[in-house]
Formats: structure tokens, C-alpha cells, sequence
């Protein structure tokens, strides 16, 4: 029987990465304590992709990066990252954070990975794929390593790079932008790249068009994981009356706004996924296109997590949200995705 192939994604989140990363380091130690040589994430997967805070572990995993020590990343520096929040009128005229302590995290993280030299795209063990926005073409793009022939943009930019520019959220973090030489020795410009969430913050359908085109795969050879970092559902019918700026994005410090885009997309890629595996009203459900598994856990009102949330209290539910997600679906996800 033909080998499936196995694509990964991961959504968008910010410090609710939390979720994915503890998901993915379940799976890891458990397929270690079985004894099973080939545990780690990039060893199961041919394509992965992620947006946002997805990306850092989409582009982590694909250096061979346990997903441990991503998750230790995220719980052990929430405060670093998030802690010098701007507030009053300095938020009038500039991003909520400064982006030092995250570039650093991350550099240091892929730079220890690769024998101490910063990695680029072309080193990443599998097959990645990262959307951004490029505010300097005014228009999405999709950061890749080799994959294809006709691919060759993309492959010399420093990995830390690619990560910082998927994960530069509007009002979150500014633009990013760098610079960088190619292995043809050429000084290539990196600048004004966007959070990809705001194209693509869960990147599924992306990936499988990807499968289609560039690795020449039929639907019925795709298997596919996609994890999310968590959702709230955005409900309001009766009772609000005002819908100003203030409770769209000032409100209890929240972001509605910025929420809304992330889930009201990331809800219409599960549907459209729906429709391609199972047909229209799931007609084809008793024998789908391809095999699909969604990972995600609901945020209620009583357990709101922010983007840039720094309350260790709250991490850790999320942490244990996605221990109970492992637990459900472990097996299944092991006996799919790892066999």
C-alpha cells in the first residue's frame, strides 16, 4: 500500500502556542517511551505550515526542535515577551510590544539547533510552508524551503526570519524587517512582512492546494493534522447595543476585532475542508476524500485567554486543555499520523 502523505498545520494564536506545543510534546514522549525510533514531528510529516505563533513551531519542528522545549519556550517567557505592554496614548502611535525578547528567544533557539549558526529555510528537515503578509508588494505571500524546482525565493532567508515575519501581528508587533545574504553571496532586502493571520491564520487549505501542485498528490493521498490554539465563539445577538471602537478593540484591553478575523477565518477553512472531504451536506461522509483530524479546544468566558496573555494561572489551563485534547485523541492521532 502507498505511503499517505502527511501534512501538518498549525493556527495562529499568539502565547496560546501554548496549545499545539504541549499537544505535539504528548505525542513526542509518548512514541519515545514506546520505544519508537522515529518520534519526533518532523519524522512523521511531509508538509508542514503554520501562521502566526504557528509558524515559530511549524518552523521549529522542521529544524528538529522537540516540541518540549518550544513549549518550555512559550511558558518560561510569556512575561519576557508580553511584559512592557505600551498603554495610554503611546498605543495611539505604536504596537502594544517590542519585539527584542521574542527575536531573541527564537534566534538563540534555531541558532542552538544548527550547531550555533543561524539556520535558513533550506535547512528545515521536512517541507515547510509559512504565509505572511508583504506590506511591501501589498499582497499575501507563502515563504517555502525547496520543495519544488521553480522554488527558489524563498529558500535563503534565515529561518529566526521567516518566524518573525509570520508572527508580526497588526497592533501586537511591528512590521518586521530585516535584512539578509542569500548563498549566491547577494544582500537581499527582508522588510514591512505582517502576521499571516491575516490572510491565512489557519493555514489547511493552503497546504493541501500545496500537496496538489507541487508534490503532484490526489486528495485520497493526503492525511491531514490540523491544530488550532484555541477558540471563542464570538455570539452576541440580543443584549449589546453599542459596537464602537471601544468594544471592538479597547474593552477589558481585548482585541474583539483582531479575534473575530482570526476565528471567522480560520471556521470558514474547517468548512470548506468539510465540503472537500465529505462533499455537500457530507453526502460522501461514509467514505471521505481524504483523511482530516482537527485539534482544537473552546476558550469559554471563564477561562479568556489573550494573545499576548501573561498570567501563568490562565497558561497553565491552557497547557492542561491540551493534555485532555491528548488524551481523547492521542491514540488516534499516533495510529493515523505516526504509525
Amino acid at each position: 500500500m502507498e505511503k499517505k502523505f502527511n501534512i501538518l498545520t498549525i493556527d495562529g494564536g499568539g502565547i496560546r502556542g501554548i496549545f499545539p506545543a504541549m499537544f505535539l510534546a504528548s505525542i513526542e514522549a509518548e512514541l519515545k517511551s514506546r520505544g519508537v525510533e522515529k518520534y519526533r514531528t518532523y519524522e512523521n510529516f511531509q508538509l508542514i505550515s503554520g501562521t502566526s505563533t504557528g509558524g515559530i513551531i511549524a518552523i521549529a519542528s522542521a529544524l528538529g526542535i522537540p516540541a518540549a522545549e518550544i513549549l518550555d519556550l512559550y511558558l518560561d517567557n510569556a512575561a519576557a515577551i508580553f511584559g512592557k505592554k505600551r498603554n495610554g496614548i503611546g498605543r495611539l502611535f505604536n504596537s502594544a510590544h517590542e519585539r527584542g525578547s521574542l527575536e531573541n528567544l527564537v534566534r538563540e533557539k534555531f541558532k542552538k539547533a544548527n550547531g550555533g549558526t543561524d539556520p535558513i529555510l533550506k535547512d528545515c528537515k521536512t517541507n515547510v510552508c509559512i504565509p505572511i503578509y508583504d506590506l511591501m508588494q501589498g499582497k499575501p505571500s507563502v515563504l517555502k524551503n525547496n520543495y519544488h524546482p521553480r522554488f527558489i525565493r524563498d529558500y535563503h532567508i534565515p529561518a529566526y526570519q521567516a518566524a518573525l515575519a509570520t508572527s508580526a501581528a497588526p497592533t501586537f508587533f511591528d512590521p518586521y524587517s530585516a535584512s539578509y545574504t542569500d548563498l549566491h553571496g547577494m544582500k537581499q532586502s527582508f522588510s514591512n512582512k505582517v502576521d499571516g493571520g491575516v490572510v491565512a491564520n489557519n493555514p489547511t487549505l493552503l497546504t493541501i492546494i500545496e500537496a496538489q501542485k507541487a508534490f503532484n498528490k490526489q486528495l485520497s493521498d493526503l492525511q491531514v493534522l490540523s491544530v488550532g490554539t484555541g477558540y471563542q465563539r464570538f455570539a452576541d445577538a440580543c443584549e449589546r447595543k453599542r459596537w464602537g471602537i471601544k468594544y471592538w478593540m479597547l474593552e477589558s484591553d481585548r482585541k474583539r476585532l483582531i479575534e473575530l478575523f482570526m476565528q471567522g477565518q480560520s471556521q470558514l477553512v474547517q468548512n470548506l475542508i468539510s465540503l472537500l472531504q465529505n462533499g455537500i451536506d457530507r453526502e460522501q461522509g461514509h467514505q471521505p476524500n481524504f483523511t482530516y483530524k482537527r485539534i482544537d479546544t473552546e476558550l469559554d468566558e471563564t477561562c479568556i485567554i489573550e494573545l499576548d496573555e501573561k498570567d501563568n494561572k490562565k497558561l497553565v489551563k491552557l497547557k492542561e486543555k491540551a493534555q485532555v485534547a491528548f488524551q481523547n485523541n492521542g491514540n488516534e492521532i499516533i495510529n493515523t499520523f505516526f504509525s
